[in-house]
């Protein structure tokens, strides 16, 4: 098991920078699915009339965080086949979780004082929605999404071993043939890729937070 500065180049110069785009593409358009979903799925868990489903469907969430990202594509595999879209399926399911917690959380947790006041001023229940209790969530509901996106970005390795590309072809070359230049090449920069989502979303998140709230 050789280090070999030759392979290593041919890996960062070559195969690196296809590799990345794949997976980065992946979690991203992974990553939007799941927040739409999640987030959809957090404001109707929160409204009166389904608060009673809450819990149910966040244990239904917990299940399929449970489920190792190779079961979901396993299972996905005979409707969608090999490559990128069983690879986004799985991710999509493992990353509902965080941000629909964190929605339901940040919801939960904007006081109820503010939601009457607004109401006193006459808006109705979707401007309060709207304009009060999802900006004032937004902190709670972010720091869920960037959970979810450093957890999508590590998962999106195993897109490999059914033919979805990105960084895990250099991991799974290099485990194969016993190359530890390439698994380096390949676990860094999805590091370095998980630790850029994290801090971009960390600024949107400080961006878009009303003064004086924090997820903190």
């Amino acid at each position: 098991m050789k280090w070999s500065w030759d392979r290593f180049w041919i890996a960062m110069l070559e195969r690196a920078p296809g590799a990345l785009y794949v997976h980065t593409k992946m979690v991203l358009v992974a990553l939007v699915v799941a927040a739409v979903i999640s987030i959809t799925i957090g404001i109707l868990l929160t409204r009166p009339r389904l608060k009673w489903l809450g819990g149910i469907v966040l244990n239904i969430l917990n299940l399929l965080q449970t489920f190792p990202g190779l079961a979901i594509v396993a299972l996905a595999m005979p409707i969608l086949g090999l490559g990128f879209k069983p690879a986004v399926f799985a991710l999509i399911v493992q990353g509902l979780l965080p941000i629909a917690r964190n929605t339901i959380a940040g919801l939960y947790g904007v006081d109820p004082d503010i939601m009457e006041a607004a109401r006193g001023m006459g808006m109705t229940k979707g401007k309060v929605l709207y304009e009060v209790e999802i900006p004032l969530a937004m902190p709670v509901i972010l720091a869920g999404v960037r959970t979810s996106a450093v957890y999508v970005v590590s998962m999106a390795t195993l897109a490999a071993y059914i033919g979805g590309g990105g960084l895990g072809d250099l991991i799974v070359g290099g485990l194969n043939m016993i190359w530890p230049d390439f698994i380096v090449v390949g676990a860094g920069l999805g590091a370095v890729l998980a630790i850029l989502f994290d801090r971009v979303l960390g600024f949107v998140e400080k961006k878009y937070t009303p003064l004086g709230y924090s997820a903190e």
